[in-house]
């Protein structure tokens, strides 16, 4: 089947996912520059995880660009990667909510990770229906980063229960990885 639809449905969800955070912000009760302070735990965290929603619309994007078609795994595998995303709203609240403490914090990371994971298997469920000598096969290449962006993930997960800054200061690290919008798919689109 084609992959309009999905294209469009992914876009959609990303659109929900990003409006529910908005919502979560909350009007400062006063006047002055001091009655920012308080929010800043949640601003903060809103922010980092606009990001990573950004990054993966923006990493599915040019993903879907490189394929010609879809099959009911991929479906099924880009329907797993939204979850994980649509829980990007309530971990990013119970994070900044909760001021970036400890259980908070690895919650948080702990959906990082699952989408991540999520992610590769639509990778792989999108390989295995394009082949290997695809144009996507040829771009995503080893993924190199993607295999470090979700060991960090782990790693962010277990440190913050020695410093919870740790575990923030390793999610914002792959974020800042995948800022700059990957050029693996572009370079070969260009050809």
């Amino acid at each position: 089947m084609g992959k309009g639809r999905v294209e469009a449905f992914t876009d959609g969800v990303v659109a929900i996912i990003i409006t529910i955070m908005v919502l979560e912000l909350k009007v400062p009760h006063g006047e002055d520059l001091a009655a920012l302070a308080p929010l800043w735990p949640i601003f903060f965290s809103y922010v980092l995880s606009f990001v990573n929603v950004g990054i993966y619309w923006n990493n599915l994007h040019n993903m879907f660009h490189t394929v010609q078609r879809v099959d009911g795994r991929v479906l099924w595998a880009n329907l797993n990667l939204l979850f994980w995303l649509s829980l990007m709203p309530v971990t990013t609240a119970f994070m900044g909510e909760n001021h970036f403490a400890p259980v908070p914090v690895a919650v948080y990371g702990v959906d990082l990770a699952l989408c991540a994971v999520a992610y590769n298997i639509l990778v792989i469920k999108l390989r295995h229906l394009h082949g290997a000598e695809t144009t996507f096969a040829r771009a995503l290449g080893q993924d190199r980063k993607g295999k470090i962006s979700l060991a960090l993930y782990l790693a962010g997960i277990a440190l913050t229960f020695v410093s919870q800054w740790i575990g923030v200061a390793i999610y914002v690290l792959v974020a800042t990885i995948w800022f700059a919008p990957d050029k693996r798919f572009e370079r070969l689109i260009e050809k």
